[in-house]
């Protein structure tokens, strides 16, 4: 079974700059596990037969003034029901001052009540592009992670192999650094894993006979980034002269990592290999084939070994997957 995650309401309101109405307890025990919020307009209405309970509510000017159009008596009874539900929180949108009856609903079942000055979709749009990325399923990958022309490229090998050294060329050419040795990966979407260091090794990485540097203070602001999405995997490994390397890169293959399939590729390593610029140009390659050109299937077409017309079709059902 999945492991489940959860994020402090805490870090929820400072990172959305949340202005406390009501607060039970200390918001750092209060947990949100779910990715997905809610307007409870229908909540509002009486009907709650499939209220999620795990999901952070938010409350705009529609449900506000839908409230004050019902009867006193009515909304008092819609609140204490819809409070009663115990969601983790319920946010006000558009610094809407709170009803009297929200907030008495929300003290007498403990449920903190927040308010936001933003407007409600914006809101909405960010919590949940927050929440996505704070609660998805994740997994750690030993290897490098690395920006190179805008896509980015998780290395992977052997310890010592050479991923490092080859991540400081990378860095040293304009490149940028995500993680070195452990690499945490999210899955945000369907079609999108992101990338980023756990916190007590961010930018620093390691060199065999040199030791632990940081590539922050080195290199500067510009050679280090957060988190990165993950476009392609490269595997590193020791050039075995009996086995059959690639040399054409007509047929994609591809690393699957958390149900979704990157595409992948095995480099050789062997003294007198510059491995920074066969990178960079995997990088710019990966990038034409995403816009639908394949090298390979050109030349092939060239030589009058594949029809054109069939090549671009592949290549685009390929690249539709993503």
């Amino acid at each position: 079974m999945a492991k489940k995650f959860s994020v402090p309401l805490s870090q929820i309101i400072r990172e959305m700059s949340l202005e406390t109405v009501y607060m039970p307890r200390d918001p750092e025990t209060i947990p949100v596990s779910s990715a997905d919020v809610n307007r409870p307009g229908l909540a509002f209405g009486g009907y709650l037969d499939y209220f999620d309970s795990e999901r952070i509510q938010i409350v705009g000017k529609s449900e506000c003034g839908y409230l004050n159009d019902l009867p006193a008596e009515v909304r008092v009874e819609r609140l204490a029901a819809f409070a009663a539900c115990r969601p983790p929180a319920v946010v006000i949108s558009r610094d809407i001052p709170p009803l009297r009856e929200l907030e008495e609903a929300c003290v007498q079942n403990e449920v903190p009540l927040l308010r936001s000055k933003d407007l409600t979709t914006s809101f909405m749009a960010a919590l949940i592009g927050y929440l996505s990325v704070e609660l998805a399923p994740r997994i750690t990958r030993h290897g490098v992670l690395v920006e190179v022309y805008g896509e980015g490229i998780l290395l992977t090998g052997d310890s010592g192999v050479g991923k490092s050294e080859t991540a400081i060329e990378l860095v040293k050419r304009g490149h940028r650094l995500i993680a070195d040795d452990a690499v945490e990966i999210r899955r945000v979407s369907s079609k999108t894993l992101v990338g980023s260091a756990p916190d007590n090794i961010r930018h620093f990485i390691e060199l065999r006979g040199v030791g632990i540097v940081n590539a922050r203070r080195i290199f500067g602001m510009g050679a280090v980034k957060m988190t990165e999405k993950i476009d392609m995997v490269i595997s590193m490994e020791q050039w075995d002269s009996e086995k059959v390397y690639d040399r054409m890169g007509l047929n994609n293959e591809y690393t699957e990592i958390l149900g979704i399939h990157v595409p992948s590729y095995t480099i050789p390593v062997k003294p007198g290999r510059n491995l920074a610029i066969i990178i960079e140009v995997a990088a710019m390659n990966n990038r034409q084939k995403k816009m639908g050109y394949n090298a390979a299937q050109e030349l092939m077409f060239n030589l009058g070994m594949v029809d054109d017309a069939a090549a671009s079709v592949e290549t685009q059902k390929e690249w539709n997957k993503f």
